[in-house]
């Protein structure tokens, strides 16, 4: 295991972080909250002083295998999350250290769940950090750093790997930081469109820029209690298209940019997510027409809902937890489905839904016809062994970490509707679920060791499990020790 190079990368996050933390800073100084402005100061100084100081040693080996890419991705995001939730202590807007640190991990994993009551008390820097935590995560906070400082080794690709969602990644351009930088820019461009829209359709600029990144980062955190709901139906439109946009497989936004139009039209995924969003919009309009006074009210709560919870983001125009069975399991179906791969959504991936049901009719066919040769394909090109056995992987450890995460939060006492759908919008980073953590409840009432369980889940969801896991494993200390060891005995020797 290469530490000295985890190490370095973990020193770089913390810089960027450092720096990031200003931006709510300077939204405090404009906005007159001196005392919260300082407190942002004071973290960012902490932050980057912790960069310089583990990043002062130098670093000699520059190869990343894959193994080394999952533990740097799953160790920056944790100390991610804890600088993030540490302005929300020192500022004692939440002055517990477990819900700071629920509501950072929720922010950066763009979950979306909340443990605030009264999200409209906070001050405008931390309302500001919030969003900006969605904005930051949607991406990847290391396709962020890949984009912006040239890592050295030519193995980078693997840490977009570990951090990238979907079934496989690969290189847009010749170069990682290429790659990196266009995403980044079609993702800035699209949240920089998004407000603009937002603007027009008489939306606060505070409001806009803040739901534009929540959107971006198909996150959910909002800045007023109601969520969505007390916006124009022009901004409601808005936001539901960019959320389904932002669900998207941004390989579709290069190839339309490089007008490699014959690539865009048959991303087969892309048409699938479509087709799913399409069916789930009729089925739930004619499920839920009854309850409303017109088709277009019933259309428009359809669409938004769909959007929200397809792309994993959480904002709410309704109370769906009012709504009937039918559209209530339809919408729980949809949060497992979740967006496309590459997208800044979560879910399992409509990818993985896909590559599963050809699976499924792959092995019908063969029990039909034994001697028959079938390989499984996506977009026309046959789909590798080696993708379908990590497909088959990831659906068998999703499943025994949610029965697992369901089975220890039973201990709780809430009831079931509760904690099933409280994993399911955690492990998903979706945000809201039904019963008490419904889209007009929150997290708050959870006990801190409940709390800790549903940050796995969030954290574990957004890195595709594998990435937090290997954390876990006693094979990555044993050689992390050794190394140590082997280290420090060198050291006597030479001297």
């Amino acid at each position: 295991m290469n530490s000295s190079y985890i190490r370095y990368i973990l020193a770089k996050m913390m810089q960027i972080e450092g720096a990031l933390l200003l931006v709510p800073a300077l939204v405090g100084l404009l906005y007159q909250e001196y005392h919260i402005s300082f407190c942002y100061v004071i973290v960012a100084i902490i932050s980057e002083a912790c960069g310089l100081i583990f990043g002062i040693k130098e670093v000699k080996n520059h190869t990343l295998y894959m193994k080394d890419g999952c533990i740097a991705t799953g160790a920056c995001w944790i100390v991610l999350s804890f600088f993030g939730a540490l302005p929300f202590v020192v500022t004692k807007e939440i002055p517990n250290f477990f819900d700071a640190m629920f509501e950072s991990v929720s922010g950066f994993t763009t979950t979306g769940s909340t443990i605030l009551t009264d999200v409209e008390a906070m001050s405008h820097a931390t309302l500001f950090w919030r969003s900006f935590t969605h904005w930051i995560g949607g991406m990847g906070i290391l396709v962020f750093i890949l984009a912006i400082i040239p890592l050295s080794g030519g193995s980078t690709l693997n840490l977009m790997r570990a951090e990238s969602t979907g079934a496989s990644v690969g290189k847009l351009m010749p170069k990682i930081k290429s790659s990196a930088a266009v995403l980044y820019l079609i993702y800035a461009g699209l949240t920089i469109l998004e407000f603009i829209l937002l603007l027009f359709a008489k939306m606060p600029v505070f409001d806009s820029i803040n739901i534009a990144m929540a959107t971006a980062g198909t996150g959910g955190f909002g800045v007023l209690n109601d969520s969505i709901a007390s916006y124009s139906f022009a901004a409601k439109w808005i936001v539901a298209i960019f959320m389904y946009m932002f669900g998207v497989n941004f390989y579709l936004y290069y190839y339309l940019l490089f007008r490699k139009f014959r690539k865009a039209f048959h991303m087969e995924e892309v048409q699938i997510y479509f087709g799913i969003i399409i069916f789930a919009i009729v089925a739930i309009t004619w499920n839920i027409i009854g309850m409303y006074g017109s088709f277009f009210e019933a259309l428009t709560d359809s669409v938004f809902q769909v959007a929200t919870i397809i792309s994993s983001t959480g904002f709410a125009t309704a109370d769906f937890d009012l709504w009937p069975q039918q559209a209530r399991l339809l919408l729980m179906m949809l949060t497992f489905v979740g967006s496309c791969a590459g997208s800044t959504g979560g879910g399992m991936k409509v990818s993985r839904i896909a590559l599963l049901v050809k699976t499924i009719k792959k092995e019908l066919l063969t029990y039909i016809h034994p001697k028959s040769i079938k390989k499984i394909q996506m977009e026309g090109k046959p789909v590798e062994h080696e993708v379908q056995r990590s497909v088959n992987v990831y659906f068998v450890t999703y499943a025994v970490i949610f029965v697992v995460s369901a089975l220890l939060l039973s201990f709780h006492g809430d009831d079931q509707e509760t904690i099933l759908t409280s994993v399911t919008a955690c492990m998903n980073n979706t945000g809201p679920g039904l019963s008490k953590v419904g889209p007009t409840c929150n997290f708050s009432f959870y006990s801190w060791w409940a709390k800790c369980i549903l940050m796995f889940d969030m954290l574990a969801g957004r890195l595709e499990l594998f990435p937090l896991l290997i954390l876990f494993h006693p094979t990555v200390w044993r050689d992390l020790f050794d190394r140590k060891s082997e280290e420090r005995k060198l050291r006597k020797k030479n001297n």
